[in-house]
């Protein structure tokens, strides 16, 4: 199809699965199931870290730390007792177990004890960058990459507690990594159009800063649509596929994750 053709195409597709009953089999449905802002970050982005994997499981995954939580994730993080962590000891999802869901228990009770919203940890230094252009990343991607590795850092910084097998679950732009996951929530959390979608909650962060998510269904419509040419599925695919969809919407580029994914996951494609 042209070029005119495919725009119009996703244009369509994004507006029919960007919308509430799409999300319903979604672990974006997770984080929908609370009002409080803190809860919403921190089941969604639970959610999106352990979303690999049949999309039911994932549900019942997630849904099984709310449920160790006693349904308040919020207060638990930030009150629970030495006692209340050993019910945590039996879960585990893929490669993901009590070791790693214990360190995050950890690092959120430390973390909400100083801060108010979880933004603040992606943005402690990439609100400061000098926008300076180099000739090679954008500078809203630059912001994006810089607000990653902070993440990163800080997640991992707990030097007394942290278990280095727990790194493997926190994707960072230094190691090349697509980070899906955290792109992810990272567009649940940022982008508002009121769809009844994402939730638009962190206003430091804008969606044409925003990198695609590249999951697999993602990948192979892009590579089917002659939207991504690079060969490996990375950090530096993930900014080709934004910079190509960027050309279609400036503003807001990543809304057409909705079109990629829905084309993927209900097998258009």
């Amino acid at each position: 199809m042209t070029q005119p053709e495919l725009i119009d195409f996703l244009n369509l597709k994004a507006d029919q699965y960007n919308r509430p009953s799409f999300i319903e089999h979604d672990p974006i449905s997770i984080p929908h199931r609370f009002s409080r802002k803190q809860d919403i970050e921190l089941m969604g982005f639970w959610a999106a870290i352990l979303a690999w994997g049949k999309r039911s499981v994932i549900l019942k995954k997630t849904t099984e730390l709310v449920e160790l939580m006693d349904g308040t994730p919020y207060d638990f993080v930030r009150n629970h007792q030495e006692s209340d962590l050993s019910r945590f000891l039996a879960f585990k999802h893929r490669t993901f177990n009590a070791t790693d869901a214990l360190y995050f228990l950890h690092f959120f009770r430390q973390y909400y004890r100083e801060n108010d919203s979880l933004e603040n940890a992606f943005l402690s230094c990439a609100a400061r960058m000098p926008q300076i252009e180099d000739g090679s990343i954008p500078a809203t991607q630059r912001t994006i990459e810089s607000a990653l590795m902070t993440f990163h850092d800080r997640f991992c910084g707990l030097t007394d507690f942290f278990p280095e097998r727990t790194r493997k679950h926190i994707a960072t732009p230094a190691r090349n990594s697509s980070c899906k996951r955290l792109l992810m929530f990272l567009r649940w959390m940022v982008r508002n159009d009121e769809r009844g979608v994402d939730f638009g909650l962190w206003k430091q962060l804008r969606p044409d800063q925003l990198v695609i998510p590249i999951d697999v269904h993602v990948n192979r419509v892009a590579r089917q649509l002659g939207l991504l040419t690079r060969p490996q599925t990375d950090w530096k695919a993930a900014l080709e596929l934004t910079e190509t969809l960027r050309q279609f919407d400036p503003t807001d580029p990543v809304r057409y994750d909705f079109a990629l994914f829905g084309l993927g996951v209900e097998g258009e494609m």
